[in-house]
């Protein structure tokens, strides 16, 4: 029984000295998660701050882009406006181009003439002056325009 009694009283030694040699960390651990725990108090306020400014900020964006939207459909008539007169003109152009074309290839004989002394470009602007004052004497207009 004497070994018995000596052999706990060792342990019950060891155990002290490993409880005295283990307080300090355990103390240095026990504040830590004291920090932990306080941070993790504020976390459900701070993420319902986050949710409201984040929905704030959606909302705004959308509100931002309904403005634009209804914007977009006041300009819509304009556009298709602008549309339109770019296909007019475009038939205007074709219908000159052609009118210059075919009044040069009306005047084969002097086609040499103008390709020797480089005045094709002098030529169709002229061509093109004759066709306006034409159809301005005429006091006619494209049918397009």
């Amino acid at each position: 029984m004497d070994w018995l009694g000596i052999g706990v009283t060792v342990i019950g030694v060891a155990f002290l000295i490993l409880v005295i040699v283990l307080i300090k960390p355990l103390n240095k651990l026990a504040n830590v998660l004291g920090g932990l725990q306080k941070t993790t108090d504020n976390l459900p306020a701070q993420v319902d701050d986050m949710m409201s400014q984040t929905k704030n900020a959606l909302q705004s964006g959308n509100d931002t882009l309904a403005q634009i939207n209804s914007q977009i459909k006041e300009l819509s008539p304009i556009f298709h406006t602008i549309g339109d007169a770019g296909r007019a003109t475009n038939h205007l152009s074709t219908s000159i181009a052609d009118k210059v074309m075919k009044v040069k290839t009306e005047t084969a004989e002097g086609s040499s003439f103008i390709t020797k002394h480089d005045l094709e470009g002098l030529y169709g602007l002229g061509t093109l002056i004759y066709y306006v004052v034409q159809q301005q004497k005429n006091g006619k207009s494209h049918p397009n325009v």
